[in-house]
């Protein structure tokens, strides 16, 4: 269905593997387009409570754009940017409406490295390394900074774009770009592991709570609060909620069904 990705659905897991290992899995505009429309799916699919983002291979879970496929002209007009690939992209995560975790098998470096911080969590094997490195050959890192800069602090990120050295998972973990870190051996196991516990849970509370999240970013603490209380207002009458509350009193696993 997808010429550069690859999509399943499982036990309430949506597995997007992006697929063109020959390239290091780069960005190009073909694949951003697939990877929306995944998206897309996974988010109206009822069926769908997690997603998994991961690259096929372990060379590289994404090397970031592709330079020969990704579109770079004509963006000079604030129009244009807002309708390109990369722009589509990485603002199309905080609208998934589910859970997205990132297993990263292989390298994330530039762009690569954008589209796992994208990600809610990111589960990495050991001996994965991380990277910009658009400062080696007189670049920066501009748009992917959005999205680092609300995982890292100032002086772990100015060192990543400053150095363009990559670090390794653990050292990832330390600075809040990664979640976890495995050993290869127990990747899979532990994303498979994670992914069932979060699709265990209320797909109602996940949506509207991850929804939460996004909207009160940046908000004065004054505004979030009063958001969020009305959100939790509106989440305890749903049936979701209230299944959960009797399963508790009743010692039992609750059956959501998203309502």
């Amino acid at each position: 269905m997808y010429e550069t990705i690859l999509y399943e659905v499982a036990d309430h897991v949506a597995r997007i593997t992006l697929n063109r290992p020959e390239a290091r899995n780069a960005l190009s505009d073909r694949m951003i387009d697939d990877l929306l429309d995944a998206f897309e799916r996974a988010k109206t699919d009822p069926d769908v409570r997690v997603i998994v983002l991961t690259g096929s291979g372990d060379r590289a879970f994404c090397a970031g754009a592709d330079l020969g496929g990704l579109g770079a002209n004509g963006l000079a007009a604030p129009d244009a940017i807002r309708e390109s690939a990369p722009f589509r992209l990485f603002t199309a995560f905080p609208k998934l409406g589910k859970p997205i975790i990132a297993r990263l098998a292989g390298h994330a470096v530039a762009g690569g490295l954008g589209l796992a911080a994208a990600c809610d969590l990111v589960i990495a094997a050991d001996d994965v390394k991380l990277a910009t490195p658009e400062v080696n050959v007189g670049l920066w890192p501009m748009m992917i900074m959005a999205i680092i800069n609300r995982n890292v602090a100032p002086k772990h990120a100015f060192k990543l774009y400053y150095t363009g050295s990559r670090v390794t998972a653990a050292e990832g973990r330390e600075i809040g770009l990664v979640t976890e870190v495995v050993p290869r051996a127990d990747l899979d196991a532990r994303v498979d592991e994670l992914a069932g516990v979060i699709a265990s849970k209320s797909p109602l509370g996940l949506r509207r709570g991850r929804d939460a999240f996004f909207a009160v970013e940046g908000r004065p603490l004054e505004d979030q609060v009063a958001h969020l209380l009305g959100e939790l207002v509106e989440l305890a009458a749903t049936e979701d909620a209230k299944e959960g509350i009797t399963a508790f009193l009743e010692n039992r696993p609750p059956d959501f069904q998203g309502r």
